[in-house]
């Protein structure tokens, strides 16, 4: 699989990278339903196996549980990819959700997530979402960061969900390595400004969700929709309600024909269109089964044609459309 350098790092990142959101298991407010550890194990070690060389996961995925599977499968393997993890989101003994980025809070994550997963050194860690309105804390945690790398406990630092105005802030301290933001075919906003500002200051970009947590795969329906576990978070979110599922779904079934062309899926095409981008350096395709990696894997060397291309943003301009003259979510449960 083809690599791509990560900003002014010299981490070289396949093109696919392995998603461990999905295997956090039931039981926590942002989980995907019931897993099965060994599954999630099999999965990384299938992913290495197919050259995928690098892991993006959080100690939120599951309350510390994904980091500790993570850390499971890499005993497995004869070589440790590059780890990629996060920080800012912790949980009291509820296991509520808050976030944090002060520097003793940011000294134990770190601890944390190199206990978890038995490792000596994080090779990326990433601001997992900023704090809204506390540039203060912000400022903090990331010079905390900074001093994380210089004891050699991380290698690269790098945010998730950050706007413009953030970045330019932390630049003053420490130089971002990179930037997660959620990319996908219908989720564009990141093209207009961010991608652009990241390509000419060398932030690279790791974009999570470019299949839109699997509404974008042509595997769902709304009966898979309306069956999905009440500890899968997707069964609360506005893109999994009408009237915007039937308008995504309907969409989706437009690209088929793209996707069968080349004798691909459409989970492929999904992945190949956000890589299309230049700044793209590597997208995080969640994985839950070894099959699963086994289709998406081969997205990563799929250069898409012009016209394929140019023919996709016209269903997107459509969709957008329909999208933007819809009404209101119904619900959210």
């Amino acid at each position: 699989m083809q690599t791509r350098k990560l900003g002014t790092s010299d981490l070289l990142l396949t093109t696919v990278g392995f998603g461990t959101w999905g295997m956090s298991g039931a039981g926590w407010r942002g989980g995907w339903g019931p897993q099965d550890d060994n599954d999630s194990i099999e999965a990384i070690i299938k992913s290495y196996e197919l050259g995928v060389n690098w892991i993006d996961t959080a100690p939120v995925y599951g309350l510390g549980h994904s980091e500790e599977v993570v850390g499971k499968a890499l005993k497995e393997l004869k070589e440790r990819p590059i780890i990629a993890t996060k920080l800012g989101l912790v949980w009291d003994d509820k296991g509520d959700i808050s976030r944090s980025l002060k520097k003793e809070s940011v000294k134990k994550e770190a601890e944390d997530s190199l206990r978890r997963m038995g490792i000596d050194v994080i090779d990326l860690y990433q601001i997992h979402w900023p704090i809204d309105d506390n540039m203060d804390e912000i400022l903090e945690g990331w010079a905390t960061m900074a001093e994380l790398v210089k004891e050699g406990k991380v290698r690269y630092i790098g945010v998730s969900n950050f706007n413009i105005e953030q970045m330019e802030k932390i630049k003053e301290i420490h130089h971002p390595t990179s930037l997660q933001p959620p990319y996908n075919m219908t989720k564009r906003g990141v093209e207009k400004e961010i991608l652009p500002y990241c390509g000419k200051n060398n932030i690279g970009i790791v974009c999570y969700s470019p299949m839109g947590k699997g509404i974008l795969t042509g595997s769902f329906s709304r009966k898979r929709v309306e069956n999905l576990s009440d500890d899968d978070h997707r069964k609360r979110t506005p893109d999994f309600q009408e009237p915007i599922l039937s308008i995504t779904l309907d969409m989706v079934e437009t690209l088929k024909p793209i996707a069968e062309k080349y004798g691909r899926t459409l989970a492929q095409l999904a992945i190949a269109w956000v890589l299309r981008r230049s700044e793209v350096t590597s997208a995080i395709v969640g994985v839950r089964r070894p099959s699963q990696i086994e289709e998406t894997a081969p997205a990563g060397d799929w250069v898409l044609q012009k016209d394929d291309i140019d023919k996709i943003q016209q269903i997107l301009d459509e969709y957008d459309s329909k999208i933007a003259s819809a009404p209101p979510v119904k619900s959210v449960l």
